[in-house]
């Protein structure tokens, strides 16, 4: 019978989330930052600036977007609120908070938001960049629902009240961008630390003055009189060339003067860094010429690194529509409608845009010669 008994509703409980659920009874999904990977995460990026120069720029060609409402009459209001949303003490708008949520992303691995609401309005007040270091995530009542828990400063746990308001989105296992790059930045910045120590020592110039007295008696007396005369002199030369004055330096009897570490050669660094430089782009999936790296490449090739790097910034749009359409659903729940949001992403460059409008001539074009033929055959 059909319209009978009411069919019993059964709860889904995949076999792995009770196989893996712990002794309290939620499953730890691992997509929390631990503090010090936090801390070592920031340090990279600000030690070595090819790092933060390639996360930059990957945010920046992530592109930019417009929400699509699927009621033209809200379409405005959303606009503007979109436009004027605070996010926290960075600024206003929602392309400010993708901005933030996404160096988040790529840094740690995962990034957390929150839509602030106002509890008089009931209205949106603002979104809110996270610290992912102290949110713990498990798997709630339903086994597709998470969980989040605050880390409070004094080591307890203090489960969110309202997880409806909350924003997740990460990579793929929630591993970090940056992961695996810190051995190899701690070589890098080794050859650099010598570089520069090499430089002190060799870099600077300085000068050894001998002076070798002669087999006279008058010269083995007064040998420590004319060695300290003769280090006056060279002193006051030197310093004098400070000040733009050129003096020349006159001594009596033999002596002789050398660059200090002329004869050494200091070490040819190009092979090793660049094959560190290569780890680190790679990890990263930024072609070399957009970080000022000159090096030899065909125009096959540099098109071919352009095409995987579109492919890795519409991974990154993929993780971020979610995020940004959740936020415009919640404003538009927030005024009373039941209408939904979309995102249309901004194509990522000119190229793009040439070789649509090239496609789009040739299909023309092919369509106008088989109508041509067409006719021709009908005459």
């Amino acid at each position: 019978m059909l319209f009978g008994k009411k069919k019993k509703e059964t709860a889904v409980t995949p076999q792995l989330v009770s196989a893996q659920r712990s002794p309290t009874g939620n499953m730890v999904l691992p997509a929390a930052v631990e503090p010090y990977e936090k801390e070592l995460y920031d340090r990279l990026r600000a030690a070595v600036p090819i790092i933060d120069a390639a996360i930059m720029k990957i945010i920046r060609l992530t592109g930019g977007f417009r929400v699509i409402c699927s009621d033209e009459t809200y379409q405005d209001s959303l606009d503007s609120f979109l436009e004027n949303v605070p996010v926290g003490i960075s600024g206003c708008s929602v392309g400010t908070f993708v901005d933030n949520f996404l160096d988040s992303m790529l840094t740690y691995g995962s990034a957390a938001g929150e839509i602030a609401s106002d509890p008089d309005s009931r209205r949106i007040a603002g979104l809110w960049i996270g610290d992912i270091s102290k949110i713990r995530i498990s798997v709630g009542k339903d086994p597709f629902a998470r969980r989040y828990d605050m880390i409070l400063p004094d080591g307890s746990v203090r489960a969110v009240e309202h997880p409806e308001n909350i924003l997740y989105a990460s990579l793929t296992g929630g591993k970090s961008l940056l992961r695996g790059l810190p051995a190899l930045s701690s070589i890098l910045l080794r050859i650099y630390e010598c570089i520069g120590q090499n430089f002190d020592r060799a870099g600077n110039v300085r000068y050894a003055v001998t002076y070798k007295p002669s087999g006279d008696q008058g010269d083995m007396v007064y040998t420590r009189e004319r060695a300290k005369q003769i280090a006056r002199e060279w002193a006051d030369g030197m310093n004098s060339a400070k000040y733009g004055q050129v003096k020349d330096f006159v001594a009596v009897g033999d002596v002789d003067i050398k660059v200090i570490g002329a004869d050494n050669q200091l070490f040819d660094t190009n092979v090793p860094v660049r094959q560190l430089l290569e780890q680190l782009v790679a990890k990263l999936s930024i072609p070399p010429f957009l970080l000022g790296l000159s090096w030899s490449s065909t125009e096959r090739m540099s098109a071919q690194q352009a095409d995987i790097l579109t492919s890795e910034l519409e991974y990154y749009r993929r993780l971020l529509t979610p995020v940004i359409c959740e936020i415009g659903n919640s404003y538009l729940c927030s005024v009373g409608s039941e209408a939904v949001c979309r995102v249309e992403w901004d194509n990522i460059n000119l190229q793009d845009e040439s070789a649509l409008a090239d496609a789009r001539l040739k299909n023309a074009q092919a369509l106008e010669i088989e109508l041509r033929n067409q006719r021709s055959i009908t005459e």
